[in-house]
């Protein structure tokens, strides 16, 4: 497996190389900025996975991404961030991202995380994408972003993750995410219950 991360913070970026190169599978290479890391998916041969710091320079924000993303090859290219809001990460992941690590996870994980990512899934923690907001308000349309709320009407419609994905244009994997995060702020465990609180709830 042939990584790449792309980090312009030096001792955080040669430790994350050096642990990876200590897995027997990983072959692990190394970029300090956005063109640079670019130019190297460029010339280089093909990357099972791409791992871009979301602060480094050269990212303006997601454009960079996005832009790492249209390169030629259909690499997989993945977020790596300390300071990532859930918003951000759901915007990453409809762009097409192969799924976000954050710095803080643990070396076992993020070795978990990179083969997971590598192999062709979508990755972001569920812990940070379910975090709860801490918000007094009950009623659903406070609780919920925008796209849970999109979602959410989709499931009280009847139809599939496919169906919501496609009316969406977003991916059957972050409909999923989607779906887990507003099933734990409506305190319900299926898409049966979401949909019935919905309707009681005169939502929509």
């Amino acid at each position: 497996m042939r990584i790449l991360i792309a980090d312009d913070h030096d001792l955080l970026r040669d430790t994350l190389a050096l642990f990876f190169q200590a897995q027997s599978d990983i072959e692990t290479h190394v970029a300090s900025d956005l063109p640079s890391a670019c130019k190297m998916i460029e010339n280089d041969p093909p990357y099972d996975l791409v791992l871009l710091d979301l602060n480094m320079p050269g990212m303006n924000g997601l454009e960079g991404l996005k832009h790492a993303l249209s390169l030629e090859g259909g690499q997989r290219v993945a977020l790596l961030s300390g300071e990532a809001t859930r918003d951000v990460v759901e915007q990453a992941l409809e762009a097409g991202a192969a799924g976000f690590v954050p710095k803080t996870l643990p070396a076992k994980s993020m070795i978990n995380a990179v083969k997971f990512m590598a192999m062709g899934e979508q990755y972001a923690p569920i812990d940070f994408m379910t975090a709860l907001d801490e918000s007094p308000s009950h009623p659903l349309t406070e609780k919920l972003s925008p796209r849970e709320l999109q979602v959410l009407k989709g499931l009280t419609e009847g139809k599939s993750n496919k169906e919501i994905g496609r009316d969406l244009d977003i991916t059957e994997p972050t409909v999923k995410l989607h779906m887990k995060t507003l099933y734990r702020k409506v305190g319900v465990s299926n898409r049966t219950q979401a949909a019935l609180i919905a309707r009681e709830s005169g939502l929509f």
